[in-house]
């Protein structure tokens, strides 16, 4: 495609001309604006496809190019901070099983695609509910009608009610809004050729090298400050960080380690840690003997040393866990209180649980650097209270096949989902997401003692009964020792002085710090 499909400055063109070397020189005469170079350390872009976009590299590129109904204020993870975006307003009906939307109007595709209309946005929901189609459809299973009213207003008629549905519509996953007609003429091109209404927009991608995105002027929250952003796939640490020293890069993916963190900032580097973590747990699989005795779960508990683990991963980037669910969740509750550590106590509950000299458990432990590392030291504080874990340490693939077939008695695991407890509670505490269950997901505890507030509250109209019950859920899943919360791992970026991202940045749900329409550069060019 060339610059001039989405109507974009010939300053913009000029810019990224010069920035990514693909011209040794540009005329005198053309003023360039600033342009954005990014690098997330992803090696590859594998899809911009919204509906089938999951990896790291590819959710930041995506989340500049399209939009939802709703968005996450620029900044923020955080649910309660949701804004209108594609969708001016929306209403429910008392049971929250009917919600209706209303667009606003006048907002462009780009790429000629025309106005968007509730045809597009009836569309993209449906599409983002066919598992053929998207990897988000069990997200939007709840969906039973999707009808356009009229060019401008689209009702939802959900399964069961969800007081939170605007929160599914936001601008992370299966949220965003695509163009009928450009999904359909370019197909499975689509992944490679995005069309959206965002700030954005799609000009080219060389595979392994860069993706072009210029900036879209008639965006309607206003023309971008910028002439476009630049993602260069740039693998090496080291590299990077020299790069945005120089200032040849502007935004880089740091390393999530205290270590980097001091490093970069004592050499002078901008760097931002935000949310949402990535929350590590260590499930007990009481499907393993004796781990289905309630005192040895809770002998586990009492001999792990949570700040001290926390102490290890760093100040900056590790947060301590109060609950099973991550902290910063809608619905998350610490008041059952975290577990004590007390070795003492551990040897105790081990002897009135028929074991005086102690258990051996077996587990199996990736071999990352995220990974191995805490699991030795788990190991270390276990064996003081006669607990002695034989680790099996393998690549990730095995660790996460191995895991998923009940092999291992502790799993740790880490993963990051969307801010809210029921997504939570649903795919890790829930029973039918036990492993081996048809419907399992990363229940790797077997644990099933709240299924029953998980499940109410998952259909419960109102918020404040919602969130009650989420809290006692975590209230009996902590007593039932299902896991042991650690701590949540943070995001790591660092950018140069020149850039003002135009927001202030606590949270960023695609991983990546939000380039907005008001987001400048204020550097010279080469």
């Amino acid at each position: 495609m060339k610059f001039s499909v989405f109507a974009v400055r010939k300053t913009a063109a000029a810019a990224f001309l010069v920035l990514s070397g693909l011209c040794a020189s540009v005329s005198a005469e053309v003023k360039t604006l600033p342009v954005l170079i990014v690098s997330s350390g992803a090696a590859d872009v594998t899809t911009l496809d919204p509906d089938r976009a999951t990896n790291y590299g590819d959710m930041g590129v995506v989340s500049e190019i399209f939009n939802g109904l709703v968005r996450f204020a620029p900044g923020s993870s955080d649910v309660r901070d949701l804004q209108p975006d594609l969708a001016q307003r929306w209403e429910s009906s008392a049971d929250k099983k009917v919600w209706t939307f209303y667009l606003r109007k006048g907002v462009q595709f780009h790429a000629g695609y025309g106005e968007l209309k509730a045809a597009d946005v009836v569309y993209s929901m449906k599409r983002a509910a066919d598992p053929t189609r998207s990897s988000f459809a069990a997200d939007f299973a709840l969906l039973e009608k999707v009808e356009a009213i009229d060019d401008y207003t689209v009702r939802v008629t959900l399964k069961y009610p969800d007081a939170a549905f605007p929160e599914r519509m936001s601008n992370y996953h299966g949220g965003y809004i695509v163009s009928q007609a450009a999904t359909e003429k370019l197909g499975k091109r689509f992944g490679q050729s995005p069309v959206g209404t965002g700030p954005f927009a799609f000009d080219q991608i060389v595979t392994q090298q860069y993706v072009k995105l210029v900036a879209n002027d008639a965006y309607f929250r206003g023309a971008p400050k910028l002439g476009g952003i630049i993602y260069r796939m740039i693998l090496s640490d080291s590299a990077r960080e020299l790069a945005v020293t120089t200032n040849e890069i502007d935004l880089m993916g740091g390393k999530r380690e205290q270590r980097w963190v001091a490093r970069a900032r004592g050499r002078g580097i901008g760097v931002d840690v935000f949310s949402p973590a990535e929350f590590r747990t260590l499930f007990i699989n009481r499907k393993i003997k004796p781990l289905d005795n309630l005192k040895v779960r809770q002998a586990i508990a009492s001999a792990i040393n949570v700040d001290q683990i926390v102490r290890y991963a760093g100040a900056d980037v590790a947060e301590k866990g109060c609950s099973v669910v991550p902290n910063g969740y809608l619905g998350g509750d610490c008041s059952a209180g975290i577990y004590t550590y007390d070795v003492a106590r551990s040897k105790k509950l081990l002897a009135e649980a028929g074991f005086p000299d102690g258990i051996t458990l077996h587990s199996v432990v990736s071999s990352v650097s995220a990974q191995l590392p805490i699991m030795e030291i788990v190991q270390a504080q276990l064996a003081q209270a006669g607990i002695k874990l034989e680790m099996e340490v393998v690549d990730h693939a095995t660790y996460q096949s191995k895991s998923r077939h009940d092999q291992s008695a502790l799993v740790f695991y880490g993963a990051a989902r969307f801010p809210d407890s029921n997504s939570w509670l649903t795919e890790f505490y829930d029973s039918a997401a036990s492993i081996g269950a048809p419907g399992a997901m990363s229940n790797f505890a077997h644990c099933s003692v709240a299924d029953k507030e998980i499940r109410a509250a998952r259909v419960e109209p109102d918020a404040e009964k919602q969130l009650a019950l989420w809290k006692q859920a975590q209230r009996e899943i902590h007593d039932d020792v299902c896991a042991v919360p650690l701590f949540g791992l943070k995001q790591v970026w660092a950018q140069g002085v020149h850039v003002d991202l135009g927001y202030q940045l606590k949270g960023a749900m695609n991983l990546q710090p939000p380039i907005t329409e008001l987001t400048t550069v204020t550097r010279s060019t080469p």
